[in-house]
């Protein structure tokens, strides 16, 4: 058991915690919770550390089991954890690797593309989200807060593991290339020409999200082959970044959605 706070092992998780660049170097982040060790691939899992008292909980057993574990001080797991009330497993955990193409499906192609969102917890709900609409991934530019930072992570609830991402180097490049592979690009914007719902997200798609407080830069809202609104009641000036994502991804499954059944139907009559 670790009982050090000097041990090499528990300044390598703060460091993955508090650092993105230690966490770029070393290809690698932290989760923690039983969730979010539970459900982290076999093949991309390196370590789990428990504290001592979470062996005693009814599921460490199921968690634990033929995986490889250190167990830590309640005191010393207490200090280690990013949470308030930490439940008791940590796990180190290899960065997902994609390439632009993994985001890709043709004509089902629906994304979400994100141009520096600064919260930790939009972020990570907007990919949580993005999950659960059915999109193809997420496109994130290089001011874009940090992927993997602690909080995004938790707000994902899991998701991280199974959306593919890729963060662009040059995003004006990508949304290019998005172009060239016949996707229509959509820009989120208070001046937006069409509502939201007005136009057919039947084919490739990608929506373009702004800042929180900005919204999206001119000179990437020019790069959009449409400008879209989100019709507002009231004095609001706008509406939360990761409520903007969800409603546009949510329209887009809703129009694919209606579109199967239809196409469905048809067949079955003839």
């Amino acid at each position: 058991m670790i009982t050090g706070t000097d041990n090499r092992q528990l300044k390598r998780i703060a460091l993955l915690m508090k650092k993105a660049r230690a966490r770029k170097d070393q290809g690698l982040f932290v989760v923690e919770g039983k969730k979010m060790c539970g459900e982290a691939p076999e093949d991309q899992l390196v370590q789990l550390y428990v504290s001592e008292s979470f062996l005693s909980d009814p599921a460490a057993e199921a968690l634990l089991d033929h995986r490889r574990y250190e167990v830590v001080s309640d005191a010393l797991f207490r200090n280690l954890s990013d949470t308030k009330t930490p439940q008791g497993i940590l796990g180190i955990v290899k960065l997902p690797r994609y390439d632009f193409s993994d985001l890709l499906r043709g004509r089902r192609t629906h994304l979400l593309v994100l141009e520096g969102i600064q919260d930790p917890g939009n972020l990570g709900t907007m990919i949580r989200t993005g999950e659960c609409a059915g999109i193809t991934g997420v496109i994130l530019n290089r001011t874009t807060v940090d992927l993997f930072s602690p909080k995004t992570i938790r707000s994902t609830m899991g998701s991280i593991y199974r959306m593919p991402l890729f963060v662009a180097e040059d995003l004006a490049g990508t949304i290019g290339e998005l172009k060239k592979q016949g996707i229509t690009v959509y820009a989120a914007h208070l001046k937006g020409t069409l509502s939201y719902d007005e136009p057919s997200y039947l084919t490739g798609s990608a929506f373009l999200i702004g800042n929180e407080g900005n919204g999206l830069t001119e000179e990437t809202a020019r790069l959009a082959d449409v400008r879209i609104r989100i019709p507002m009641e009231g004095n609001a000036e706008s509406l939360n970044a990761a409520v903007s994502a969800a409603l546009l991804m949510y329209e887009a499954a809703r129009q694919r959605r209606c579109d199967r059944r239809r196409r469905e139907t048809d067949a079955d009559m003839v």
